[in-house]
């Protein structure tokens, strides 16, 4: 919580707009993300026609074009580099103040959002899939058991490049990270319901067909048997090489148990994503030294995950489908 004159242009604007609207200063300091107090002063130097005291500023308008424009051309630049070509365009400014003025921009430095990176034809398929599934209720969608494999590290704190974006920008392309499905690393294979999940799977070596069916013999069948009992179910998973392998396909005939039919590269159509992210955020301040240790630590985060959330995750699937047609097949912010 900054004082009043660490508030942005931004920040006021937003203060002046909400104040018009007769929101409390309570409700706008929530909403703005700074303190009562500041909210409460700015409005009344503007009551007063009050200005702030100090020199003049040092840059005109058209070097924060200038600036803006240096942004927009590679977000993901450090406030070091952005200051350098600024420097080199004819303004004299110090680096605070390159800072400083992208905020009064609205600029914050911000973790990129990441989305699978999606041709055309996958966005069509994705569409088609859509449309084909919009109708199914959450009931419909209770007796799917979906599955994944992700990849823990023991080390949680590199998050890679951030992005300079604006308050509305999240999903602007140009502030986006494309992910790489599966890099090459071990795995850990896990499943939910609804109701539950399953248990883990600890992937020792690459995962080829033989591998993921040994998976689905151990692992895949004892979650059936606990999270549906001697119902009905129908299994997800991805198009990895693995899963759409003709020997495993064979495998699933042979055991009677139906597919969902699933789009290529679509990780935000899937709900046990999002329970694997919950899983990290959990795991973030945790430091294991070895994996072992990294091992327990998944064992003991998985098995703090509630009923509760896994049907709330599910229950957004008649979400996921209608953000999906609405995008046009393209990734969505799930």
């Amino acid at each position: 919580m900054g004082k009043t004159a660490d508030l942005t242009t931004v920040q006021k604007m937003t203060i002046d707009t909400l104040k018009k609207e007769g929101k409390t200063q309570k409700v706008i300091a929530k909403e703005v993300g700074c303190s009562q107090s500041s909210v409460s002063k700015h409005i009344n130097r503007e009551a007063k026609g009050r200005k702030r005291c100090g020199r003049k500023e040092c840059t005109s308008k058209r070097d924060k074009r200038a600036l803006e424009w240096i942004v927009k051309q590679n977000r993901f630049k450090n406030v070091g580099e952005i200051h350098k070509e600024w420097t080199v365009a004819g303004v004299s400014a110090s680096r605070s103040t390159t800072h400083r003025r992208m905020q009064d921009m609205g600029f914050s430095c911000r973790i990129p959002r990441v989305k699978p990176l999606l041709n055309k034809r996958q966005r069509q398929k994705r569409l088609a899939w859509a449309q084909d599934k919009k109708d199914w209720t959450a009931a419909e969608w209770s007796k799917v058991m979906f599955s994944d494999e992700s990849k823990f590290c023991i080390s949680f704190g590199n998050q890679g490049p951030r992005v300079w974006r604006k308050t509305g920008e999240a999903q602007n392309p140009r502030c986006l990270k494309s992910s790489v499905k599966f890099p090459q690393s071990v795995m850990v294979w896990v499943s939910m319901s609804s109701a539950a999940v399953g248990p883990l799977c600890f992937l020792r070596s690459r995962v080829n067909a033989a591998v993921y069916q040994e998976v689905l013999e151990h692992f895949m069948l004892p979650a059936a048997d606990q999270l549906y009992g001697g119902d009905d179910f129908i299994f997800q998973h991805d198009l990895a090489p693995a899963h759409s392998a003709k020997s495993t396909s064979t495998w699933f005939k042979d055991h009677g148990i139906p597919l969902l039919d699933w789009p290529a590269n679509s990780p935000d159509l899937n709900p046990i994503e999002n329970l694997l992210g919950i899983v990290k955020r959990k795991m973030r301040d945790a430091r294991p030294n070895n994996a072992e240790e990294l091992k327990a630590t998944i064992k003991a985060t998985w098995a703090l995950i509630t009923p509760e959330e896994c049907n709330r995750l599910v229950d957004s699937m008649p979400r996921r489908i209608a953000a999906a047609i609405q995008a046009k097949g393209a990734a969505t912010k799930y």
